[in-house]
């Protein structure tokens, strides 16, 4: 009799765990990161999404790559996209491409950057995540997923939209040293952004007090 030889290197059966969902903002069909979930052997639902790029078990998760990111500083549209994830318990901001671009390249100064990654992680408390690529973006994701949370509570959030006062004051807030309370005082005193830039130190003192060259310097 001839017995049949187990073959330990044929495929395993699955665990019989369903394919997890992940529920993608339309907007990010022309990422190349859902095509890789997909790979991944997720199932992605595409849905209009009132905020977020993705919906990842109990994760609202803002995708960005590094120029999406500087334009979206420069135009105040991140302001309101970070107010809207503090909607969620469980938030992140994905930063996607940083061996591709330079982080601290032209366009925005790199010490005004650094500050506002700060004001990202302390003050709006968005937790941030770096990676390499689409790849390695939908890794992250996949692993999100594997925690199982509740997927569809994060379709009830909303957008949020802030007053001129309140993205002004954003602006100063990405500034070290620079909280809500100085941030209202500057403005009150200089009435506008444009005003505080080109205030001299010695009037900057006013209001910032031995804060102000720092101030001063970082503008220069």
């Amino acid at each position: 009799m001839v017995r049949k030889i187990l073959d330990i290197f044929s495929k395993r059966k699955t665990s019989g765990r369903n394919p997890g969902k992940i529920i993608v903002d339309f907007r990010e069909k022309n990422s190349l990161v859902p095509a890789e979930l997909m790979k991944l052997g997720f199932n992605v639902e595409f849905r209009q999404l009132p905020v977020a790029d993705y919906l990842v078990s109990d994760v609202a998760v803002e995708r960005k790559t590094i120029s999406d990111l500087k334009s979206s500083i420069i135009n105040k549209r991140i302001i309101s996209q970070l107010m809207e994830l503090k909607q969620f318990e469980n938030k992140l901001l994905l930063i996607e491409g940083i061996l591709d671009e330079e982080l601290y390249s032209s366009g925005i100064h790199e010490n005004a950057l650094r500050g506002f990654l700060l004001s990202v992680a302390l003050q709006f408390k968005v937790p941030l995540i770096f990676t390499y690529d689409e790849k390695d973006s939908a890794k992250y994701l996949s692993v999100l997923e594997k925690r199982k949370g509740k997927v569809e509570s994060g379709l009830r959030a909303s957008k949020i939209f802030l007053s001129r006062a309140e993205q002004l004051q954003f602006v100063l807030e990405g500034f070290p040293n620079v909280g809500p309370v100085v941030a209202k005082k500057l403005l009150e005193r200089f009435g506008s952004l444009r005003r505080v830039f080109n205030a001299s130190e010695e009037d900057l003192e006013k209001v910032l007090g031995k804060r102000a060259g720092e101030f001063r310097s970082l503008l220069d």
